[in-house]
């Protein structure tokens, strides 16, 4: 566990996953209600393929959250001064702290929901960052294209605890619900409008090329793959020529989480390994 401050003056902790001979650099960024200790599965199989990960606890979650509110666990979600345009900037800082200490390998950032739409709003103006940009459980920056209401509406069964919507897997749902760090996706709750609204938003046309990995369930609830064909298509449209696009069937939100989750971080780490190559 590691940390730095923010321009704001907030404790961002992270988690650094070492690579024993690293052939590349991964920013690995959770999700709303989220925290990076759930990430440990997927940043255990990077590094083994040779990727080093940093996977930051983002503000309003985790560790993180809990120092900035005092231990307040109800406070979790709650960004803090500057909002969401602090906590792209804290990704940018996270960006310069890994070029700092790998200066020579190619950087590629995975993000996931939440992170994800981080991702896109920071890759307007830092994509030349990057080596390559991943949006997991991703949707198109637009209204009507991003799922505002009750997420797990369609999966709800008698006696459920509401958490259904991340993955077939019932563990997942379970573990999320006794997790003390983890809460309720509602962003126009925790980040207010003018937060809520700074989330819409489509590709700059005058972001540099990056290659781009959009992957998505067919069964997520969040965006779906009308959503994420969209944003593939609004890339393409402002000049992105490196477009990738998996939707796996029966999937739900959480990819890494789900009962085909192998198959996902081989997915991943191929198409990293390609971009490494070239």
């Amino acid at each position: 566990m590691t940390t730095f401050i923010d321009a704001e003056g907030v404790r961002i902790t992270y988690d650094v996953y070492p690579a024993k001979k690293p052939k590349g650099v991964i920013l690995l960024v959770h999700g709303l209600g989220d925290h990076a200790k759930r990430f440990v599965a997927p940043a255990t199989a990077f590094a083994n393929a040779g990727y080093t990960v940093y996977a930051p606890d983002m503000r309003g979650h985790g560790r993180t959250g809990l120092e900035q509110w005092g231990g307040d666990e109800s406070q979790l979600g709650h960004l803090g001064p500057g909002g969401l345009r602090a906590a792209v900037r804290d990704l940018r800082q996270m960006t310069d702290i890994i070029r700092g200490e790998h200066p020579k390998l190619p950087l590629f950032f995975i993000g996931h929901s939440m992170g994800s739409l981080q991702g896109q709003i920071l890759i307007n103006t830092d994509a030349a960052r990057y080596a390559g940009v991943v949006l997991s459980g991703t949707a198109y920056r637009r209204p009507g294209f991003m799922n505002a209401g009750d997420l797990n509406k369609r999966f709800a069964v008698a006696g459920g605890n509401g958490n259904e919507w991340l993955s077939r897997d019932p563990k997942v749902a379970t573990d999320f619900t006794k997790d003390p760090l983890t809460f309720k996706a509602d962003a126009l709750k925790l980040f207010g409008l003018a937060d809520g609204l700074r989330l819409f938003g489509t590709p700059a046309k005058d972001m540099p090329r990056v290659p781009i990995l959009i992957f998505i369930g067919g069964d997520d609830s969040l965006g779906g793959e009308k959503s994420v064909l969209k944003l593939a298509d609004a890339y393409i449209a402002a000049g992105q020529d490196d477009v990738t696009v998996t939707v796996y069937p029966g999937g739900r939100h959480e990819m890494f989480n789900e009962t085909n989750r192998q198959e996902v971080y081989d997915d991943v780490i191929s198409w990293i390994s390609e971009r490494t190559a070239s």
